[in-house]
C-alpha cells in the first residue's frame, strides 16, 4: 500500500476511471451484440447508435481510435449482411 499522499490520491483516481471504463466497455459489447442479432429493418438504426457510442468512447480515451474504427467497420459489414439476408 502506498504511503505517499499523491500516490494514494492517484490510486483513488485510477480506481474511479477503471470502474467507469469497465461500464463503457460492457455497454459497447452489449450494443454491438444487438447490431449483430438485429433483423434486416432494425440493423441500420442500431448500427448508428452503436457507432456513436464507439466514437464517444474513443474520444474519451476508453478505447483506441483505431480500435474504434475497426469495430465500426466490422459492425457495418455485419449489418449489411443481415439486411441482405
Amino acid at each position: 500500500m502506498a504511503n505517499i499522499q499523491s500516490q494514494i490520491k492517484r490510486n483513488r483516481q485510477n480506481e474511479r476511471r477503471r470502474e467507469r471504463n469497465l461500464t463503457v466497455r460492457t455497454r459497447l459489447k452489449t450494443e454491438a451484440k444487438k447490431v449483430r442479432e438485429a433483423g434486416p429493418e432494425d440493423a441500420q438504426p442500431q448500427l448508428k447508435l452503436t457507432a456513436s457510442l464507439i466514437d464517444k468512447a474513443a474520444s474519451k480515451g476508453v478505447i483506441h481510435k483505431r480500435t474504434a474504427a475497426r469495430r465500426k467497420s466490422r459492425l457495418a459489414k455485419a449489418a449489411a449482411r443481415s439486411s441482405q439476408a
